[in-house]
């Protein structure tokens, strides 16, 4: 079991072009697009939402990677949660393999349970800007997130715009987290921290 702490922040979608040139000349690099997509599971009762849990299959130009997430905890845009990642050999959730590698056994016991009734039920698909920065002795890596969420609602596609910037810490101490995203904001003002995840996104357009 890992656990991801990261710093999200709304981004406008008019500071996108700022963002990107102040992480340019942060770091020497020009950023490494790469797109994502992302279809997120669980059933039709959402017994995954109620556990406080979320459950994705990600394609990436890699290959298939499957992740399953406690919500954790979220404050003034730090997000710190459970998280156990496996790739998988296609397009499709190798159950099992989870089940096995989840240690926390309230989370394991209700994946079990809803495993035979496991629907998709919308996706995220975007593509990631990443950066990779060295900050008061960490590593952390920096992303922006440009695309949308899609959910398929009785017949109707419902849909809601991606434009984010996520901070995770790779190495070191969590202060870089916090003085990394304050430099930031003081020089992209609009930005705001974020409590939202991309799941639970997709969950109010289910709900809307």
């Amino acid at each position: 079991m890992g656990i991801e702490r990261e710093i999200k922040l709304a981004l406008p979608a008019d500071q996108t072009d700022a963002a990107t040139q102040w992480f340019v000349a942060r770091t020497a690099q020009a950023g490494h697009a790469v797109p994502l997509a992302n279809r997120y599971f669980d059933t039709p009762a959402l017994a995954l939402a109620r556990a406080k849990s979320a459950l994705r299959l990600r394609h990436t130009p890699e290959g298939w990677l499957q992740t399953f997430k406690t919500a954790g905890t979220s404050q003034a845009g730090l997000h710190s949660r459970h998280e156990w990642e496996m790739p998988v050999a296609g397009p499709a959730l190798e159950i099992d393999a989870l089940l096995r590698a989840c240690d926390d056994e309230p989370s394991a016991a209700a994946l079990r349970e809803a495993a035979p009734e496991l629907v998709e039920l919308f996706r995220t698909d975007f593509t990631r800007t990443i950066w990779h920065v060295d900050h008061t002795g960490a590593a952390i890596e920096a992303a922006i997130d440009q695309g949308e969420v899609v959910a398929q609602v009785n017949g109707e596609t419902r849909r809601a715009p991606l434009c984010e910037i996520e901070l995770e810490l790779k190495h070191g101490d969590e202060s870089a987290l916090h003085t990394l995203a304050a430099e930031l904001r003081a020089h992209i003002p609009g930005l705001t921290p974020d409590d939202i995840s991309k799941a639970q996104r997709g969950y109010r357009l289910q709900e809307r």
